[in-house]
């Protein structure tokens, strides 16, 4: 048994993000060395681990020597050098999730594909190398308007996704490979976090249910427990467990899903790490996902999962017309809310739709915590 705890043992993280920098709160509360690589000098990472490196999470050399300072590898993006791993698993590095389960969730294509070759519902796809082949795909009638686009690489926060509806929208895509999705009809969104560990253990947390800001595409709320028929709930944790089964993943994965209007469970995306989706668990679960990520990477018993309480998060984004030195304008106003916590991210420059925080509000009543949290957006604004 390795003694991970106020010991020698050193745990690495690729990615100075956020996630990263919630992660590291609880490795804090366990003592536990910890080294960072990021692209940037000013990461939220940065005055929270033990060890920080500048550096790009692309370049082989810069991820393959990082990884050799380290005892167990970790990321909390999903955009590094998929060589270096392969190259460290070789040379029994730990390296958890694995390269194998990164490969087939960096590009989104091969994800889909992925969904198929295992009898995992999704919405029906098609894959182009190109615009051209797109526009080709089109003509042809190989697929038809409207219909989701997306980028099959480094799309995230709601950037690589459009919906097209007519050749103005195709003309305003970029020159990449994609994949363009039959376009779903459904009634609700809804993610599950599957946790899994070396030894096999698996848990599950509640499904949660995911509310989208129009135009940006990115989620505004999420709310546990999603406000879903019990039988609902169930086929959606089946299924992410099937998803995580198939994946054979370590660690925190995020399962995203629709509900369809016939209430079908179809998978839409995985994230290989802590996510959006599960970060109200801080103030709300036993067990928080962060926690839970560095239990199941170091193979320690996984924790419960079950709520203490209803929790609903709201994302602290940049202000539209707001570019600049940040400022979270009435943040005191919330702060004298009963159950609203505020995570300022540490991110100093805000722009438009820039995620910059977020706010988890916790109350035994759901639709009592949803009041609060429409309280909580029309106050709170991130502006420069």
């Amino acid at each position: 048994m390795t003694n991970f705890f106020s010991s020698n043992f050193k745990l690495g993280i690729l990615g100075g993000g956020q996630l990263g920098k919630m992660m590291l709160y609880d490795t804090r509360k366990y003592d536990i060395q910890t080294y960072v690589l990021d692209p940037s000098q000013d990461a939220p990472c940065k005055i929270a681990c033990d060890h920080f490196q500048q550096g790009n999470l692309m370049d082989y050399e810069t991820v393959y020597d990082f990884g050799k300072k380290v005892d167990v590898l970790t990321f909390e993006i999903e955009t590094v050098n998929l060589e270096a791993l392969v190259q460290l698993e070789k040379e029994g590095k730990k390296v958890y999730p694995s390269s194998k389960t990164l490969e087939k969730i960096q590009n989104k294509g091969e994800q889909k594909l992925f969904y198929q070759e295992n009898k995992i519902p999704t919405a029906a796809f098609t894959r182009f190398s190109n615009k051209a082949h797109l526009t080709e795909g089109i003509t042809n009638n190989r697929i038809k308007l409207p219909f989701v686009w997306k980028s099959t690489q480094g799309g995230y926060d709601g950037k690589g996704v459009s919906i097209i509806r007519s050749g103005a929208d195709l003309a305003k895509l970029p020159d990449t490979e994609c994949i363009a999705e039959h376009l779903v009809g459904f009634k609700n969104e809804l993610a599950v976090i599957v946790v899994r560990n070396p030894s096999g253990e698996i848990k599950t947390y509640p499904v949660v249910e995911m509310e989208f800001h129009p135009e940006a595409n990115q989620v505004e709320y999420v709310i546990c427990p999603a406000r879903i028929d019990s039988k609902i709930a169930q086929k959606a944790i089946r299924i992410a467990e099937k998803v995580s089964k198939a994946f054979g993943h370590v660690g925190v994965l995020a399962v995203e899903m629709f509900q369809t209007l016939d209430d079908e469970i179809l998978v839409n995306e995985v994230a290989p790490r802590p996510h959006n989706s599960g970060h109200y668990s801080i103030e709300a679960s036993y067990t928080n996902q962060f926690e839970q990520h560095i239990r199941a990477i170091l193979d320690l018993p996984l924790g419960a999962t079950e709520s203490k309480v209803g929790g609903i998060m709201v994302n602290l984004v940049g202000k539209e017309g707001h570019t600049g030195d940040v400022i979270y304008k009435n943040i005191e106003e919330i702060m004298k809310m009963k159950g609203v916590t505020p995570h300022i991210y540490g991110k100093k420059q805000t722009r438009p739709y820039r995620k910059m925080g977020h706010v988890t509000i916790v109350h035994e009543n759901i639709d009592e915590a949803r009041k609060i949290a429409e309280k909580v957006k029309n106050t709170i604004q991130v502006i420069s």
